[in-house]
């Protein structure tokens, strides 16, 4: 059950007159009170034909007429307005269940509390099946305000109680972190104007596909700019942006203006402050067991980034930045990831924004190499090869388990349910990247000999997972991607123990897969001999010796007395 809290409003005889129209689309239906305040006196036009819209709206409007002739200031936003709707699933409530879910909902805002006789008034107007509009005047029968502070919180706990006592889908309690839901005039009017996508959706997506390719807000705010986006930049004395309001282009007022919305509006984290400690990170925090000498695309930089996260989020602070840059980096990916894989890892993206913010304060310097490598991505002009795309959208797969688990266990319940809908998309684009790598794997496999003895490397490297490996239809693959990195010096066996050590293999669907891509990438250059590597030591101190020798300074041998000198000294 979703109760969603308007803004206030000035104008109660026009709000009764839509909750008892017919409607934007003749959606309402047989409009009536089901419960309010001094229900035995306040007149119902939905059931009593003498009763009025304006005679119901000056019922409601008593204590502030009155409060408005005794101070010479007047109210004006007095109107309280509370949608309250079930879930589509649930079951058909009564108009008795209907009235006790009103009352429970004003007693639980600060509206009308238990037992107080002077609370302000107010109506439950039922015109559908599923849900209900909540209307009060605020302002109490002894003239004064009622104490609203924090009611949508209260409402949201009360809710939650609704749904457990009258048996409805039980919705989880949100953080206060969520970004504003588009309301149904904006969706209609994005409807009427032939857009897919309301406003605010429409410029929340332009926002964080900008990120990625921004290193300061000032690049963020020109490639905003740059990309249709309209722009409202506060600045102080200095130059420098304080805060900044987006809009869409046509998204025009019932005066023909302009309308903005500021950025934390659009969503908590994309206020001006938030973007700019996230962009303008200062000194890499460069993890201790980071690939160093290694030479690398920035696709193959994002997965060596991601193979640290789960170790990354142990501390909180560092968790919550780095989940933030992996939707950075999901955003990147989608940007430039071929036409067939775009729209699952788009989708990913999409769904993973609600996970990417909460109440914890993130540690943004810790993420650097991570949004490092999103960045690159989102400014490279070439595309990844085959395999380096199949072990990326492998490790953002095993990102999204991670970043699950740890909302997950602090109790982020709408923050993982959005990972999970990301995994969701990120495992079917998993799939779809690994069919040109086994196509080429698979028809070289190696030798039936080589097969057992690399089986049994298998048994012995990961013995709980062996058989579910080894009964893989991509086994073959995997035996042809362990033979070819035991041509390049690497141990077969050591690299699935790292393997298995760096992703758990319990939550893979398909082990062989996620091996196949874990070890392409740990193995991609030929491993170093260490004999070699050895004699090129010894070589290189025997050189660095013998240049030491030719440098410094020679001393000067010493001559023999002649014999005149002798016999002076003597």
């Amino acid at each position: 059950m979703i109760a969603a809290i308007k803004a206030p409003g000035a104008n109660t005889r026009g709000l009764l007159a839509y909750l008892y129209g017919p409607g934007r689309h003749d959606e309402h239906l047989d409009p009536h009170i089901v419960a309010g305040f001094a229900m035995l006196g306040m007149p119902d036009p939905g059931r009593d034909e003498n009763a009025t819209l304006t005679e119901l709206a000056r019922h409601l409007d008593e204590p502030v007429r009155l409060r408005n002739s005794e101070f010479g200031k007047k109210v004006t936003d007095h109107v309280w307005h509370c949608p309250v709707r079930a879930a589509p699933e649930d079951r058909y409530l009564s108009d008795t269940e209907w009235g006790e879910i009103a009352q429970r909902i004003v007693q639980a805002a600060g509206i009308a509390p238990a037992g107080d006789d002077l609370a302000c008034r107010w109506t439950a107007v039922r015109h559908a099946d599923d849900h209900i509009h909540i209307l009060a005047t605020t302002v109490r029968e002894d003239g004064r305000r009622p104490k609203l502070h924090d009611s949508g919180i209260r409402v949201g706990d009360a809710c939650r109680e609704i749904e457990k006592d009258y048996g409805l889908r039980r919705l989880k309690k949100g953080d206060g972190t969520a970004a504003r839901r588009p309301t149904q005039a904006e969706m209609h009017k994005a409807e009427r104007l032939g857009w897919e996508q309301p406003a605010q959706e429409w410029l929340e997506d332009r926002i964080r596909a900008a990120i990625p390719h921004a290193k300061s807000a000032e690049e963020l705010l020109a490639y905003l700019e740059a990309d249709g986006v309209l722009l409202k930049v506060k600045r102080g004395p200095s130059g420098d942006p304080l805060g900044y309001a987006v809009g869409r282009p046509g998204d025009l007022n019932k005066d023909g203006e302009q309308i903005f919305h500021p950025g934390g509006k659009v969503a908590p984290d994309l206020s001006l402050p938030k973007l700019t400690a996230r962009l303008e990170t200062s000194t890499p925090e460069e993890h201790p067991t980071a690939r160093r000498n290694q030479p690398s695309t920035p696709w193959y930089q994002a997965t060596d980034a991601l193979d640290t996260l789960h170790t990354d989020l142990t501390d909180d602070t560092r968790a919550q930045a780095h989940i933030s840059a992996l939707g950075e980096l999901l955003e990147a990916t989608a940007q430039k990831a071929p036409a067939d894989l775009r729209p699952e890892i788009r989708a990913a993206a999409k769904a993973f924004a609600r996970a990417q913010w909460s109440q914890v304060r993130a540690e943004d310097r810790a993420a650097h190499a991570l949004r490092s490598a999103a960045r690159d991505i989102a400014n490279t002009a070439t595309g990844p090869d085959g395999s380096a795309l199949a072990t990326l959208v492998a490790a953002l797969v095993w990102a999204a388990i991670v970043a699950e688990r740890w909302h997950e266990a602090k109790g982020h319940a709408h923050q993982a349910d959005a990972a999970r809908q990301a995994l969701q998309h990120l495992q079917a684009a998993a799939d779809h990247a690994l069919v040109p790598v086994l196509a080429e794997l698979e028809p070289r496999p190696p030798r039936e000999q080589a097969q057992r003895v690399l089986a049994s490397d298998i048994r012995a490297a990961v013995p709980d997972h062996a058989d579910r490996i080894l009964s893989d239809p991509a086994w073959p693959a995997l035996a042809t991607v362990l033979a070819d990195a035991e041509a390049l010096g690497h141990q077969p066996h050591q690299l699935l123990k790292e393997a298995a050590a760096q992703r758990e293999l319990t939550t893979a669907r398909q082990p062989a897969r996620v091996l196949i891509t874990r070890i392409q990438h740990t193995s991609r250059n030929p491993a170093p001999n260490r004999r070699a590597e050895a004699a090129r030591s010894r070589s290189t101190m025997a050189t660095d010796i013998a240049s030491r020798q030719v440098r410094a300074p020679q001393p000067v041998a010493a001559t023999p007395p002649t014999s005149q000198q002798h016999q002076q000294r003597r």
